[in-house]
């Protein structure tokens, strides 16, 4: 049965578990009383971690994750604002990258770090495929210009307006505009039925894409490659995703060429206050 255990010993009864869990299904009979599950917790917990997370004294343990492997929030490695907005404002997207493949703890640490991206229900619906081989990611490359050729035929209005012609013509010209010599792609993808599949996705990648620079990689959304993934059956094939998924982003990713030393400026919100 998946509840959680108190430790009466260490609990102090200040209620926080049950007032952070985010289903309700954490109840206190009483301020004299020690938490226990509601009827339905099976049902509803989310599995989130918030009752564990949050208890001061290390007395909530769920029956799969206790205080001991949770590693404690250390306040001497908090951001300063200074260097929250530093670390925010210089992520670039990078689109130079070095002749140079990257290690695959590296590129294991960035999924591991995407998946702490919040989602729907805690439901972490996204799945992952790494090219790994910079071969193949040429390879595949090639097979998206190939269906922005096919799309330039067919639709050549919706061609043009998505820049296809241009991209093709720096192709054949020996610049490649796909994956911008990336040695990697890795692509997210998940159930297509799902409702939240693209914000939860957009979300875990955000993650990666922050933390990249961190272990001194760059990366780049490649909006060109994802949509050939679901517009092209043969290029979705060879990716060997699973008929019932889609694609819901992906992202270039390698060592950069350059170093930016500057950060540009943005538009202001717009903003309307109510």
């Amino acid at each position: 049965m998946n509840t959680f255990t108190i430790n009466s010993a260490t609990c102090n009864k200040d209620g926080i578990c049950a007032m952070a869990c985010p289903s309700g299904v954490i109840q206190m009979d009483s301020p004299d009383d020690i938490p226990r599950p509601a009827l339905n917790f099976e049902d509803y917990c989310l599995n989130c971690g918030h009752c564990t997370a949050v208890c001061p004294t290390g007395a909530f343990s769920l029956n799969w994750l206790g205080p001991g492997q949770c590693p404690p929030i250390l306040k001497e490695l908090a951001l300063s604002e200074e260097e929250t907005e530093q670390f925010l404002r210089s992520r670039r997207s990078i689109r130079n990258f070095k002749d140079k493949p990257v290690e695959r703890e590296k590129l294991e640490k960035l999924l591991e770090i995407a998946c702490y991206a919040p989602s729907a229900k805690n439901n972490q619906p996204w799945y992952w495929t790494v090219v790994e081989d910079p071969v193949e990611t040429r390879r595949f490359a090639g097979m998206v210009i190939e269906w922005m050729r096919s799309v330039i035929k067919q639709t050549p209005e919706q061609a043009q307006l998505r820049a296809f012609p241009r991209v093709v013509a720096a192709w054949d010209a020996g610049d490649e505009r796909i994956c911008r010599g990336a040695p990697h792609i890795i692509v997210v993808h998940g159930d297509k039925n799902y409702g939240f599949g693209a914000e939860d996705s957009a979300l875990a990648l955000s993650y990666l894409e922050l933390y990249a620079p961190a272990i001194g990689l760059g990366s780049c959304w490649g909006g060109y490659f994802y949509s050939a993934v679901n517009g092209c059956p043969e290029l979705f094939e060879a990716l060997g995703l699973p008929p019932e998924h889609r694609a819901f982003g992906a992202v270039m990713v390698g060592y950069a060429k350059f170093k930016y030393q500057r950060l540009p400026l943005r538009n202001a919100p717009r903003v309307s206050w109510l």
